[in-house]
């Protein structure tokens, strides 16, 4: 059977255009300006771990723990590079703050203490990079943020297996 259009009634009708909420699925990719206030924000706070790392390590001495702590630092160095050459390809100018998580971790009694903070940090770079992703649509940054993301893992599981039980 036949419409008076000339369709079956059992064909399906598709809609001309898409959905009104379609531009709802796809998150708006950053400005400029967003990507490099957001990898400033991370570069503060990379700056803040190689720092306190580099000093952690200072404090327990010749150790296993030691090297990794140092390895942790050189990690999180690494990415103030990365971060710092993104923002400047991109027109922006590389904050010089060192991000307040430098104090805090000082300021905290004892490795174990330390250690929980630094873990707590370097999970939120990872819920930070994880929210930006879907919104960055320049290929190099998002290799390389997709990179740190998973420094930053591998780090966080290195540093809880050698977390002193509390």
């Amino acid at each position: 059977m036949t419409t008076s259009g000339g369709r079956s009634q059992d064909e399906t009708r598709h809609p001309a255009s898409p959905p009104c909420y379609a531009h709802e699925l796809a998150p708006e990719p950053m400005s400029v300006d967003e990507a490099i206030a957001f990898m400033n924000n991370l570069l503060e706070g990379e700056r803040a771990g190689a720092q306190g790392l580099a000093a952690m390590a200072k404090q327990v001495g010749e150790t296993a723990l030691h090297a990794l702590l140092l390895d942790v630092a050189r990690d999180e160095g690494r990415y103030c590079v990365m971060l710092r050459g993104h923002i400047e390809r991109l027109g922006g100018e590389a904050s010089r703050a060192t991000g307040v998580f430098y104090e805090k971790l000082m300021a905290r009694e004892g490795l174990a203490a330390k250690l929980k903070l630094l873990d707590r940090g370097q999970s939120a770079v990872v819920r930070a990079i994880d929210d930006a992703l879907p919104r960055i649509d320049d290929a190099l940054l998002a290799a390389d943020l997709g990179e740190m993301r998973e420094v930053h893992v591998r780090n966080i599981a290195r540093c809880a297996a050698v977390v002193p039980p509390t």
